[in-house]
């Protein structure tokens, strides 16, 4: 089966040309060898999840990260986030705490971000494979071609869609974004390198609760419930 079968369909449907172009073709080819010959996380069904949990109309916040986490059983399609069972990663421990500080949301006993999703929240990576152990391994292969379309056809949305860019990286695709419809919520990124400079402090779960509720929308419940 090709990445494109793996897509759901109202996604499928609003990124139609991008499958059809060289480079998808090419980015296609790459991932089925790397699946033959290597360890690539997540699994094949898991590598849309942030698509399959937030269809395109529902879509009201789009949490940008970078690459998948590359250790065993980690990695499930959703920037960030990682299963029931596995260790919470860093750079969610700081989101939490920083999340704890914002809102007074109680720090949950697992890593999983599935609640978020349901609620309009696409977490999205850069990219969207990677090698067992090899971080950015799949970095400049198309991947990031593939997301920055994705950000383009959010930022089509007529209604009003809250961009949260942490980190270098992320900020740099704010160049996609209307911001006359839309609005950014961006500081440093949550990891153990950087969270103390500009991370820790900056309340985006409030503000993107605030951007939402002046919209008309319904805010975000960060609470992540323990399992």
């Amino acid at each position: 089966m090709g990445l494109k079968e793996l897509m759901p369909e109202d996604w499928r449907e609003a990124l139609a040309e991008e499958f059809d172009k060289p480079y998808f073709q090419q980015l296609e080819a790459f991932v089925e060898e790397e699946r033959n010959t290597q360890t690539i996380y997540p699994p094949p069904e898991d590598v849309f999840s942030a698509f399959a949990y937030t269809p395109y109309s529902d879509l009201t916040v789009l949490l940008f990260g970078q690459d998948p986490y590359h250790g065993p059983g980690q990695a499930h399609g959703l920037s960030f986030s990682v299963k029931p069972g596995i260790k919470t990663p860093p750079s969610l421990r700081n989101m939490y705490k920083e999340l704890k500080t914002d809102l007074g949301c109680e720090i949950p006993n697992n890593g999983y971000l599935e609640p978020w999703a349901k609620q309009g929240v696409m977490m999205l990576n850069a990219v969207l494979t990677v090698r067992h152990k090899q971080a950015n391994s799949h970095q400049r292969k198309g991947w990031e071609k593939f997301t920055d379309a994705v950000i383009k056809k959010v930022n089509e949305k007529d209604d009003r869609v809250v961009f949260v860019l942490w980190g270098g990286k992320a900020k740099k695709k704010a160049k996609f974004v209307d911001t006359d419809k839309h609005v950014i919520v961006s500081s440093g990124h949550p990891s153990p390198l950087s969270a103390h400079n500009g991370f820790f402090g900056s309340q985006p779960y409030s503000k993107v609760n605030a951007a939402l509720t002046e919209a008309g929308k319904d805010a975000i419940d960060w609470q992540i419930p323990n399992i």
